[in-house]
């Protein structure tokens, strides 16, 4: 039978249980502990010295529960109740043993009981473990979530696909640990077919999810719902309290060998014969040259790579052309897209913008340990798991203001990066009193100004109004006033808030 070079099959138990276990409840620890003893007979038997052999790299561990909080802190509609996600060597050890018997199907029976379980399954190219958990939370594209109204008192099923439940397990808000295994099975009967030497992925969770009639989570405010044992601590949208510390153990360190120096003669060269230096002229000593840009948005195009533009405070705005949606550019990732995206086809991706272009805030984070494919907004993005730089993207809102608007009251400084608006000041705001519209300083302006009034006297806008772009910074020590444009400003050294700087749009 002709095979293709590369399968991959998801399937996940949804058989409902006539009994729960609590999560750690005496009746678990003894299922968990009967193979724990057996793989420690075996490792026992099988392995030298202290080392254990674990059924899952270290490394694959990590990507595993990075990628599964990713994609449980970005559910939409968000979350209030979502839990994060930590390793459990026990449901590990309970995957490895169910992963070493090679059937195609879940179990053990006695175990589904108390655990939630994903399992995949291939053969051909290499895929990594990441791979199929994002191929389980893909589902997400046939899933419609029951909202409160929706659920009187049984949420219905809103699944349009062959299967929604590999991703409200993934998602499901208090499951809360995860341990997998991975397990090359010599051959291995999958739905009527036998496959050799394919590999098995088994995820065991805990508490276990999907039960009929229930949402997997609560929508709201990330973080609003969350169980009091979590003391109110948010990471990433998710309930934390804490990532237990891991002891380090040899399988920690799986691919380090000793390093042997190498030993290289090295001849001494004989003295130079000494020389009178000769005096070098003086040279005039340099300050190093700044920049300043009266724009803060760039105009760019639908190939412009995030890692090609100019990092600080004015590289963070850019305007995007139209039709960049058949623009051959690449993407990598979603949410957190690689440095050698494009911008704009990444704002498609992620809903920002549209075909017509438009403007798009990002963000970088350094040092993304890997980057998930999705097809969104009709932009197809790219997997890489390697460490790269990223950035977010976000949309800039254009926002009518008068002239008595001050910054602190739409955009006061946050020490994470902060998006402001795009403002549009009316006509005749040169004539308004100072003590409704002041404005404080000079080139850089207390947040407590007139963001209408400060742009007249810096000179971006005319007394007939028109666009501002805004960039809200910390404060300054003091302020010095100074007459500009017909506008007198004031000198302060006792400011409080933030302060900011005011940019010229582009017609």
């Amino acid at each position: 039978m002709f095979r293709p070079l590369s399968l991959a099959l998801l399937l996940l138990a949804t058989d409902l249980c006539s009994s729960l276990f609590l999560p750690d409840s005496p009746e678990l620890r003894r299922l968990l502990s009967r193979y724990e003893d057996k793989l420690e007979a075996n490792a026992t038997a099988t392995t030298s010295g202290s080392r254990v052999r674990r059924a899952i790299p270290w490394s694959d561990r990590e990507e595993i529960l990075l990628l599964h909080n990713k994609l449980r802190g970005g559910v939409y509609p968000t979350a209030s109740n979502m839990e994060y996600m930590i390793w459990d060597d026990e449901l590990e050890r309970s995957a490895t043993h169910w992963a070493e018997q090679c059937q195609w199907d879940h179990g053990p029976h006695d175990l589904l009981m108390s655990i939630g379980q994903n399992l995949a399954v291939h053969w051909g190219r290499y895929r990594s473990p990441a791979y199929h958990v994002q191929a389980w939370y893909d589902e997400v594209k046939d899933y419609t979530y029951p909202y409160p109204h929706e659920c009187n008192p049984w949420c219905p099923d809103r699944c349009s696909g062959p299967m929604c439940t590999h991703y409200t397990q993934i998602v499901w808000a208090t499951t809360n640990r995860v341990g997998c295994a991975v397990h090359v099975c010599p051959s291995i009967n999958v739905w009527g077919e036998t496959w050799e030497n394919a590999v098995y992925l088994v995820c065991n969770y805990s508490p276990k999810g999907n039960w009929i009639g229930e949402a997997p989570y609560q929508h709201g405010r990330p973080c609003s719902q969350c169980p009091p044992s979590y003391g109110g601590v948010c990471k990433d949208n998710l309930c934390y309290k804490g990532t237990p510390q891991r002891p380090e153990t040899p399988d920690m360190n799986e691919v380090e060998k000793p390093q042997v120096p190498v030993l290289v003669e090295i001849t001494p060269p004989k003295p130079a014969a000494r020389t009178k230096p000769k005096p070098s002229t003086p040279k005039k000593p340099t300050t190093p040259k700044t920049t300043r840009t009266n724009f803060l948005t760039q105009n760019i195009k639908c190939e412009t790579k995030m890692r090609d533009k100019c990092k600080g405070v004015t590289c963070n705005r850019y305007n995007c052309p139209a039709n960049c949606l058949y623009s051959n550019a690449k993407v990598w990732g979603t949410l957190y897209y690689d440095v050698q995206s494009s911008i704009c086809r990444a704002a498609i991706h992620y809903g920002i913008i549209d075909n017509n272009g438009g403007l798009v805030e990002v963000a970088r984070k350094d040092n993304f340990p890997f980057f998930v494919k999705a097809t969104k907004n009709g932009v197809e993005s790219l997997s890489k798991y390697k460490t790269a730089n990223a950035f977010l993207v976000a949309k800039v809102e254009i926002k009518s203001v008068d002239c008595y608007t001050r910054m602190a009251d739409i955009c006061p400084f946050s020490n994470q990066h902060t998006t402001c608006p795009r403002v549009k000041c009316p006509a005749n705001c040169k004539n308004q009193p100072s003590y409704w519209a002041p404005v404080i300083g000079s080139g850089v302006y207390a947040d407590s100004s007139s963001i209408c009034r400060a742009a007249l006297h810096a000179g971006v806008i005319k007394a007939s109004g028109g666009y501002v772009d805004i960039l809200a910074m910390d404060k300054k020590n003091s302020y010095a006033g100074s007459l500009k444009n017909g506008v007198q400003s004031e000198s302060t050294s006792q400011s409080q808030g933030g302060s900011f700087r005011v940019f010229t749009v582009r017609e």
